[in-house]
């Protein structure tokens, strides 16, 4: 007995430290997959030559048209996870048209992981004629997630991951508008672009009390693979919090880190050249970069007539997005699309991501179904074939622009384009052959400020043009200021390249308007 209770110690001794371990892989090994698991074979598919994606899908659904791919519907009531306590549900889109590859989907728990295998009966196919003998053995094409975020009775369609490395976020009260991508390659470069494409994705099965989602992704492509984490957060503003590790398999031109893409058809400072009831049609009407240095930047986007390409040398950047900037369905007067709900997409990097720029590419478009935007982060310098590059950073879904800036830095409300003229002395406004720009700056310090401040404008403009007049008014609509910049552009076949900011003293009081007049306008 005496020699059972000396022991007696040293089993509870025993006891702890074995619940100390098991505590312990419990908490390393909280799911049984992770971003260093996609990141393994990331490494190793960057390692062996490229394998193109082959198509298994029946020509019957690879001729089909837009309209009749529309038909094929998820059917609800057999959403994923729908029988579950979990916050989110998933949807899945069938294959077809030039959705003609399937990709794989895994659902992730604490101690499994699990393909989520291909079932035809998930789908309605409405009118569409098919063989249900050559679909039973196809695959998804993306999916869908579904969250109560508008009203606790009814599922929303928060996030969408469909085409090569492209998704879709929304937060309450908005609709879809711009993309975000995994990655770009050679965007905008005579060798033409490269589309990297998340060729499989495993989602972790959430817990009743989440309030977030979380995806992992393994990108391919000829010249590149990567594995990437998302964590969406929705509400509001819906945010995703992104981390990739990219390897290159080979040398590439350019290299796109948190590529956004988007469209910009016409807007007042591109006004529509036939007669339009809708004052604008865009999902974004300009660029934004919060530089390393402090300085904010604000590009107006075009829709040229040639691509055109600007860069914007940043280091360590603050942030960078496609924004819409108005929200007054007035600008935009269309009750189909809601143009006025389109949620901005602004890039926030985590960490220091070193020398580089910012590009923005813009093709030209005849219609709004043409994506013709794009912005991305390129480094300066990048690694050899191979070796790993890590990317963390917070993309924001949102319709609060004006809370991006800082209350003393005043923004750009809009920029307006008009026909150059004079007033002749019978009060009659004559063209004189220059073009003109309204550019009206607001913020909330600026609107604190007396109306007879002493507000300056600093104005550069490329070679191309000359200035003909520049001046600054008080907006008393705005409670803001607003620059007259006149100018006649010397080569109408060259872009003219404009730089403008408003000083009081030597104090800087706005973001800096930068806008390129494209050729031929």
């Amino acid at each position: 007995m005496l020699s059972k209770m000396k022991n007696k110690p040293e089993l509870m001794k025993l006891r702890w430290v074995g619940a100390a371990v098991l505590l312990a892989m419990y908490a390393n090994n909280g799911w049984a997959f992770g971003i260093d698991d996609v990141a393994k074979q990331a490494k190793t598919l960057a390692g062996k030559s490229f394998e193109a994606p082959k198509s298994n899908l029946p020509s019957q659904l690879r001729d089909m048209k837009f309209a009749d791919y529309q038909q094929i519907q998820f059917n609800h009531n057999k959403a994923y996870w729908n029988k579950l306590k979990t916050p989110f549900k998933l949807e899945f889109y069938h294959q077809g048209m030039y959705f003609d590859t399937p990709v794989k989907l895994h659902e992730v728990t604490a101690n499994t992981v699990r393909e989520i295998k291909y079932n035809p009966d998930y789908f309605n196919f409405g009118n569409v004629k098919h063989d249900p003998e050559t679909v039973k053995n196809l695959g998804y094409a993306g999916f869908k997630v579904l969250y109560t975020l508008n009203d606790k009775k009814k599922e929303d369609e928060i996030a969408s991951y469909l085409g090569a490395s492209y998704f879709r976020v929304i937060g309450a009260g908005q609709v879809y508008g711009l993309s975000s991508r995994g990655l770009a390659i050679d965007t905008a470069l005579p060798s033409g672009e490269e589309f990297p494409r998340f060729k499989e994705f495993w989602i972790e099965r959430p817990k009743p009390q989440d309030k977030q989602l979380v995806i992992y992704a393994l990108l391919d492509s000829p010249r590149a693979a990567g594995a990437y984490r998302f964590v969406i957060h929705p509400g509001k503003e819906s945010v995703v919090d992104v981390q990739s590790k990219v390897y290159l398999r080979d040398k590439v031109g350019k290299l796109g880190v948190a590529p956004l893409t988007s469209m910009f058809l016409f807007g007042p400072n591109q006004p529509s050249p036939m007669v339009n009831y809708r004052p604008a049609l865009h999902d974004s009407n300009g660029l934004s970069i919060h530089a390393g240095n402090g300085e904010w930047i604000w590009r107006p986007l075009n829709n040229p007539k040639h691509l055109a390409v600007s860069t914007f040398t940043v280091e360590n950047p603050k942030g960078f997005g496609l924004l819409q900037r108005g929200r007054d369905f007035s600008q935009y007067q269309d009750l189909d699309d809601r143009y006025d709900l389109r949620p901005s997409g602004w890039i926030e990097p985590q960490g220091d991501w070193g020398k580089g720029r910012v590009e923005l590419v813009e093709i030209p478009t005849a219609d709004e179904t043409n994506d013709n935007i794009v912005a991305f982060w390129t480094p300066e310098h990048l690694p050899d074939p191979g070796k790993e590059m890590n990317f963390k950073y917070r993309l924001h879904f949102t319709r609060d622009e004006d809370q991006l800036h800082s209350p003393e830095t005043a923004w750009v409300k809009n920029t307006l384009r008009s026909t150059g003229d004079v007033k002749q002395s019978n009060l009659v406004r004559q063209p004189d052959g220059t073009i003109a720009f309204l550019v009206d700056f607001v913020g909330q310090d600026m609107s604190k400020l007396p109306n007879d401040t002493p507000v300056t404008p600093q104005v550069s403009v490329g070679d191309n043009g000359e200035v003909v007049e520049q001046s600054v008014h008080y907006n008393p609509v705005t409670k803001g200021w607003r620059l007259v910049l006149r100018l006649r552009v010397k080569d109408t076949k060259q872009p003219t390249e404009m730089r403008a900011a408003l000083v009081n003293g030597e104090k800087t009081l706005t973001e800096t308007w930068s806008y390129q007049l494209p050729a031929n306008e």
